[in-house]
């Protein structure tokens, strides 16, 4: 992976100045440390940070086709480069170096926006045609790499992290309540929305078509397109697949391809290994592909609940790859980590186990290490989680038509254990919204009913006018004809998947420590594999993953094949336990919460106090558990980024520039 950023004048062709693009470029250091790049023109600025992955000796950024008409700087991987190499060189083109980033100015001479159509794996892109004088962003179709983009005044700047456009002295610092409202919602930042005013994420599978006024057109358009979107067969015709030997054989080929094209690399390849069937079956694969060599990390929990150390030994062993690379994690690291995991990821973060892979990443890159592989994608389209089971479960309730005793048996269950609620529409609403009943609603309203806890004047505002939901863009008409267990996906994949598993959880905390993170389980065929498929060989009965399960019966030992899904996770109490960390404290402090104004500092006591009392384990005490933590994740983001003087900890709000655009 690598950071790309840059600057276009909307209307004139005024010179962007280098010291802003040279000091986006630095704030991306980090994505990129072994090369810098840069392509000036009058009106323009492109800047390259490279991690050198692919063509180490010549893949230096920008790249351009042959009469340098087409400018491009690239940050990801794509995987089956060294096959439309050979393609584009039977057309005639003229390649002269061995990286991945070439092939993208010539396909875009042959398909000009197709071009995104036609790649295959992580990417975020800016190309330049100079032919055309047009500027095109685009995305990959999971949202894997990222991008973000802004308008200000008469230029529209755009990165791979917000910092670099806060860097640019360009860009203010302004909190969008919006998007602190979809960290409470969903427990991540899908997009478009982000929590900057101003700034948008790109969203997945989309591209931005950027036409300065000083262009062919004489006038200035900027517009977002979608290349594509992820479908699945409308309900009852989804494939049956009779034949479970043929059908696993299938998908093991197509998990061996996956994993074979993301073994391609001038550097070694590592893979992290949790002890879980997804990052176990990856390194089977791995292994099997490339020999027993591949080193393997885990983190370890301070916790005998949460430590999933014997299961990855246990796989390793067992493949015969070597024992893992520890990282050892506890309350306290999950303290003293905390604020830079909220640099990293330029949002609140809620899951703590964030903080144990930004760790785990840093261990990586001690190693020596650069690329590493990882599970994310089997429990989204294979439907892993829990709450797929408790919808089949409700389904079985309201199984008479037009008599929902879900609704009932849920409202019940919460009143008794003295949890607000929202107003009976507000599921209905939710489900219309996204075409039908799905299993994320309750998961999402676990942490959601914070809003009805902890919200102050200023987000309970934000909560009356707004729909997170409605802010994704999702085409309603086709989910309406899909299976619910199908909607499910769509909604894990557009909100959990690439909102936090891949931010949060996954760029911004292994790209902190310059390491690119590699998921076959997203590969494009994999995925078009699964969402065809039955149901039933998604959750068979109860058994989640059932497909994956079969094939892994053939790869690793019982105890793991057979394990049930394990929610990894790090203690979410660390910010709550005695003695209170200082900076806790001064974060949710009356005063600090006063400043802010998200929160209500009488609600916070309240339920700081109270929560201790309940059960552990409890569902009421892990919600309120969970809202705590993101109540002190946006008090700590907004101590970082936008008013540094919340607590004592460094804060980079409130640096200014002496240069920045005209």
């Amino acid at each position: 992976m690598c950071g790309i950023a840059g600057v276009v004048d909307l209307v004139g062709q005024r010179p962007v100045p280098d010291e802003v693009i040279r000091r986006m470029s630095q704030a991306l250091y980090h994505r990129g440390p072994d090369e810098e790049g840069f392509f000036v023109r009058p009106g323009l600025a492109l800047a390259s940070r490279r991690l050198s992955i692919v063509g180490l000796a010549d893949g230096q950024q920008p790249m351009h086709n042959e009469a340098k008409t087409v400018s491009v700087v690239f940050n990801g991987e794509l995987f089956d480069h060294i096959e439309k190499r050979a393609e584009l060189a039977a057309r005639g083109h003229t390649l002269v170096t061995h990286c991945d980033t070439e092939i993208i100015p010539h396909l875009w001479e042959e398909s000009a926006e197709g071009v995104f159509e036609k790649l295959r794996g992580q990417f975020a892109i800016a190309l330049w045609d100079e032919s055309e004088q047009k500027l095109l962003l685009g995305r990959d179709r999971f949202g894997i790499s990222p991008l973000y983009w802004t308008r200000q005044g008469d230029w529209l700047l755009f990165a791979s992290e917000i910092k670099s456009l806060l860097a640019s002295g360009a860009v203010p610092a302004k909190p969008d309540r919006r998007g602190l409202d979809h960290i409470f919602a969903f427990s991540a930042l899908p997009g478009p929305i982000t929590c900057f005013e101003g700034i948008q994420m790109l969203p997945p599978a989309h591209f931005l078509e950027v036409k300065p006024g000083w262009g062919r057109t004489g006038t200035t358009s900027i517009q977002e397109r979608r290349y594509w979107e992820m479908d699945f067969p409308d309900a009852g015709q989804e494939e049956p697949h009779p034949n479970q030997q043929k059908l696993v054989d299938a998908f093991e080929q197509v998990m061996l391809n996956a994993v074979d094209k993301r073994l391609r690399a001038d550097v070694p390849v590592g893979s992290y290994l949790s002890g879980g069937v997804d990052s176990s079956m990856i390194l089977a694969l791995a292994c099997h592909l490339r020999g027993k060599s591949i080193s393997t990390y885990t983190v370890q929990v301070n916790d005998p609940a949460l430590d999933e150390l014997s299961a990855a030994s246990l796989v390793a062993k067992h493949i015969g790859a070597p024992p893992p690379v520890v990282q050892q994690f506890d309350h306290q690291d999950a303290i003293d980590t905390y604020p830079d995991l909220i640099k990293a990821a330029e949002a609140p973060v809620i899951d703590t186990s964030c903080a144990s892979l930004l760790q785990l990443a840093q261990k990586v890159h001690a190693c020596g290490q650069k690329v590493v592989l990882t599970g994310e994608g089997a429990d989204e389209w294979l439907v892993g989680y829990p709450w797929y089971k408790a919808a089949k479960l409700a389904g079985y309730l309201d199984a008479i038509p037009g008599l929902r005793l879900s609704d009932y048996a849920r409202r019940a269950f919460l009143r008794l254990s003295k949890v607000p609620q929202f107003p009976k529409q507000f599921r209905r609403n939710i489900e219309q919204t996204i075409g039908g009943p799905n299993a994320w609603i309750d998961s999402y309203g676990l942490l959601g009913l914070s809003r009805l806890r902890f919200y102050g004047e200023s987000m309970q505002g934000v909560l009356a006018n707004s729909s997170p939901w409605a802010d994704l863009g999702l085409n309603l008409e086709r989910a309406k004809k899909w299976h619910p267990l199908n909607r499910g996906i769509w909604v894990a994949g557009r909100v959990t998947l690439a909102g936090h598993l891949l931010q949060a959880k996954g760029d911004r905390v292994a790209m902190h420590s310059s390491v690119e993170v590699r998921y076959p389980f997203l590969d494009e065929e994999v995925f078009d594999f699964c969402s065809k498929l039955h149901p039933d060989w998604k959750l068979h009965g109860f058994r989640d993953k059932h497909l994956l399960r079969l094939l892994a019966e053939r790869w690793l030992p019982p105890s793991i094949y057979q394990r049930g899904k394990v929610i990894f996770r790090a203690p979410l109490d660390s910010f709550h336990l005695e003695p209170e960390p200082e900076y806790v404290r001064q974060l949710v402090s009356e005063e600090s919460l006063q400043r802010t104004g998200y929160f209500d500092p009488q609600a916070i006591r309240h339920w700081r106090r109270a929560y201790q009392e309940m059960r552990p384990g409890s569902l009421p005490r892990l919600s309120i558990e969970l809202g705590l933590a993101a109540v002190v994740a946006t008090q700590l983001w907004h101590h970082l980024y936008i008013d540094g003087n919340l607590c004592g900890l460094p804060s980079q709000a409130g640096q200014h520039y002496t240069q920045a655009l005209g």
